[in-house]
């Protein structure tokens, strides 16, 4: 499926023979990813067609005459929508011409030479362990070392991702963004505005019946163990009182794989939650608490005369969801590299035999995405196995992508529009 590439605005920079070039800045999930030429591009795209010829989406045309502001936010759409599109084939973000441009010019775009590193790595216990890095190494790098290092099998990596985690006052966390395979963790760390923020090891899928594929592993037990201890603690997971009774009992035992049995049957175990944030229903300004996981998004709504109501909206019933910007990007050419203000995602979601349109105002709508992206591919997995007829349809699930508009420093687009099931 598409990533969340935008590019929201761009700059006119001087050149060395005192022209002027257009600087687009490429934001990935919300966060500022690199800042980039046409040309760079460009000559990205006819590297990416030679290995994989003409499967690649349109590239934006050449113009030889100056661009008028209309041409200017046209071009800008058009590689918005490139970018996105050209991430829809798994072969494309595994290729070495794909990864080795993205590695060059986010290093380039924050200053930061490729060199040894230590990193520290969270674990859901909130211990840290530090590995030895290059600066230059994705995230998919990262976790092999990782995993290395604590014994992880590596058949089982891609049930688990890194994350930027933001702690917060109080000792109250935030999981902000999953860090893309191609991503340099070292520079998306450094050059991130959020403050306290961390890289962490947390499992990363939906689907809780899948805690069964990491039983014969220790290590990935350990770490899927840890994590539901954590989210008990921290609320996100609510065991009745009996269950809970139960769990603590399992642990003082370290019965870990007893324990995972019985966190299943708890209400909310696997989900990621996400702060606070306001939507508009059942009516408009509503306070709301979302945890999302196990094929729905499960809202603690906060009324205005402060009673609670709990909402429960099925994946299954979502036509489509998009997540938008509505704000003012200002001073571009200083620190500003986030978009986490003034984020919405809405969705259509059929009730009652009609659809409607649902609001949801987070500033982890991204990472909400994300989450729902991951439970539809999921099962698409699970739909194929079944089915093996499915696996020919599979392309039927890809994401759309809806129309943006963005002027120079005002900016008013939506990212995707993605199709549920």
């Amino acid at each position: 499926m598409k990533m969340h590439f935008c590019i929201p605005v761009s700059q006119q920079r001087p050149d060395a023979l005192g022209g002027r070039y257009t600087l687009y800045s490429v934001y990935l999930d919300g966060l500022l990813f690199c800042r980039v030429r046409y040309s760079q591009l460009h000559r990205w795209d006819e590297q990416l067609r030679r290995v994989f010829g003409n499967c690649l989406p349109p590239f934006p045309p050449k113009y030889y005459l100056a661009m008028t502001t209309s041409m200017a936010n046209e071009r800008r759409d058009q590689l918005e929508h490139y970018l996105q599109n050209v991430t829809v084939d798994p072969n494309m973000l595994r290729s070495e011409v794909f990864v080795d441009f993205l590695k060059r010019v986010q290093l380039d775009t924050f200053s930061i030479a490729a060199k040894k590193a230590a990193l520290d790595i969270f674990l859901p216990d909130e211990r840290s362990i530090e590995v030895e890095i290059l600066t230059s190494d994705t995230a998919e790098r990262v976790l092999e070392v990782v995993s290395h290092k604590i014994g992880l099998c590596r058949e089982l990596l891609g049930y688990f991702g890194l994350f930027l985690i933001q702690f917060c006052k109080e000792g109250k966390l935030s999981v902000m963004k999953k860090l893309a395979d191609f991503e340099l963790p070292y520079v998306s760390l450094q050059s991130s505005e959020l403050e306290d923020c961390k890289v962490g090891l947390r499992k990363w899928y939906m689907d809780p019946s899948l805690d069964s594929m990491l039983m014969d592993c220790r290590a990935a037990v350990n770490l899927i163990y840890l994590q539901a201890i954590q989210d008990i603690q921290r609320r996100w997971a609510k065991p009745t009182p009996a269950q809970r009774q139960k769990l603590e009992a399992l642990q003082v035992e370290d019965k870990q794989a007893e324990f995972l049995e019985l966190a299943r049957e708890v209400r909310h175990y696997g989900y990621v939650q996400l702060d606070p944030c306001t939507c508009d229903y059942p009516e408009p300004g509503c306070g709301a608490v979302l945890s999302v996981g196990n094929n729905e998004i499960s809202c603690c709504v906060t009324l205005p005369d402060s009673r609670t109501q709990q909402v429960v909206f099925q994946l299954s019933r979502v036509k489509c969801w998009q997540v938008t910007f509505l704000g003012t990007l200002l001073d571009m050419d200083g620190p500003q590299r986030t978009l986490n203000q003034n984020l919405e995602l809405r969705f259509q979601y059929s009730e009652d035999s009609r659809w409607q349109w649902f609001v949801l105002y987070t500033k982890q709508a991204f990472l909400l995405s994300s989450c729902l992206k991951k439970m539809i591919s999921e099962k698409m997995v699970k739909l194929a196995v079944e089915n093996p007829e499915m696996q020919k349809d599979c392309s039927s699930f890809l994401p759309r992508t809806s129309k943006m508009k963005a002027a120079e420093g005002d900016c008013d687009w939506g990212t995707t529009e993605e199709e549920g099931l």
